[in-house]
């Protein structure tokens, strides 16, 4: 089996690895000329993690460890009044902070280190794929940005949230885009010694959110959010996301100037931030999730919102399925078996997994002082009823259990690396 994967972010290696386990060749483009060494905080939860076992990689992931000890409500005095700090075992899921933290751009490293040298796998970089020429029962023919056409039996588009190639092969009706209602930008700035290694969080009147998070490299992840108060406003704010670096930066300093905490020192590390990225969240929902012989995967089918914390796990356990599905056909059979099979097994966590409460992101965003004093009110009565062991252990039990049951694949599972 020919395989094209558009994307080498963390879906598209991932799938890769266990496609090439079954014997199929892999072609993977990116449009970036090398990998990109940015991007904030993920997590990786449940199934997720057993299949980065599967890929004998839990060492690699914990030796990136973001070293985050948990996290942290900051009080407008500038102190921390509410702490979740990262408890081993039972309990644990009460901290937002996850055993398992990562920078997205260090997992895709670890993942690209490991499908880069097999003999079936081949990365293309500066490449990205400029039409989809046909795509029918036979094969799919694409043309890409290099000038070459060429034949495959299948093409995963595993190129995000807005996916060039689900563009070119899914009808816009096929493609809800769900709105959240607020924007972020995030950057990296230089670490000070006043700053530690907890993900501490500021809530800013009206309506804005600040935090700053620890990773490995020496330095600080820094995320501010907003939900428009009115109409104005949203138009700003969505305007800012479609233009460039500098009119988003303009717009985040009028809005954050003057908000408390550390704001003046993370607006002043802007301009020299190699990293700074804006965005509206929002969530993709699809009606189908493959063509003929076009699937999409990860973020390009079904992209949770950072709200959830589980884009990353979807992305990867979206991944094994589908090669595992597509590792069981026999000879002669067509793989539209298989890509139903995907979408069947995975679609009812994926839907379970995309619900976010109505009040969120909205409660972490009061727009009154009011307001803010009473979400800090009841944080901090949630902390000190966490730091009670029996009650952290039955609420954390609860959090943490596992809701889906990954599928087991002849191909995959005999012999698991440790």
């Amino acid at each position: 089996m020919r395989v094209l994967i558009s994307g080498a972010g963390i879906a598209g290696p991932t799938l890769a690895w266990f496609l090439a386990k079954a014997g199929a060749r892999i072609t993977i483009v990116e449009k970036s000329h090398s990998l990109l060494p940015h991007g904030q905080n993920v997590d990786i939860e449940g199934g997720a993690l057993t299949v980065i076992k599967k890929m004998g990689l839990m060492d690699r992931l914990r030796q990136f460890n973001t070293t985050e000890k948990g996290t942290q409500f900051i009080s407008p005095t500038g102190q921390p009044f509410a702490s979740f700090p990262i408890s081993k075992g039972p309990g644990r899921s009460v901290s937002l902070t996850s055993d398992f933290e990562i920078l997205r751009a260090d997992l895709a490293a670890i993942l690209h280190e490991a499908t880069k040298d097999l003999p079936n796998v081949k990365y293309l970089f500066g490449t990205m794929i400029k039409k989809v020429v046909s795509n029918d029962g036979d094969s799919v023919k694409v043309e890409l940005s290099n000038g070459e056409v060429q034949d495959f039996d299948l093409l995963v588009a595993a190129d995000g949230q807005w996916s060039k190639v689900r563009k070119q092969c899914f009808p816009p009706d096929s493609v809800n885009v769900i709105h959240k209602g607020n924007y972020v930008a995030y950057w990296t700035v230089p670490r000070l010694p006043i700053d530690n290694d907890w993900w501490n969080i500021y809530l800013a009147l009206p309506s804005r959110f600040m935090s700053i998070r620890p990773d490995p490299h020496s330095t600080i992840r820094a995320l501010f959010s907003l939900m428009p108060c009115n109409s104005s406003q949203e138009k700003a704010w969505l305007e800012a996301s479609k233009s460039d670096r500098q009119t988003q930066q303009d717009l985040l300093r009028r809005e954050f100037v003057g908000s408390g905490w550390q704001a003046e020192r993370l607006l002043d590390a802007m301009d020299q931030a190699p990293d700074f990225y804006f965005h509206e969240i929002a969530q993709i929902k699809m009606s189908k999730w493959f063509t003929s012989r076009v699937v999409c995967l990860g973020d390009a089918a079904y992209a949770p919102t950072p709200l959830t914390g589980m884009g990353t796990s979807l992305a990867i356990t979206g991944a094994y399925i589908l090669a595992g599905e597509l590792s069981k056909l026999d000879d002669g059979e067509h793989l539209s078996k298989a890509l139903e099979a995907y979408e069947s097994i995975f679609r009812p966590f994926v839907e379970k997994t995309q619900q976010i409460p109505f009040f969120f992101p909205a409660i972490a965003h009061p727009e009154t002082a009011w307001k803010r004093w009473l979400i800090q009110a009841l944080v901090w009565a949630f902390s000190k009823l966490m730091a009670i062991p029996w009650l952290a252990m039955k609420i954390g039990d609860h959090g943490y259990s596992e809701n889906f049951s990954l599928p087991k694949y002849p191909s995959f599972d005999e012999g698991d690396a440790k």
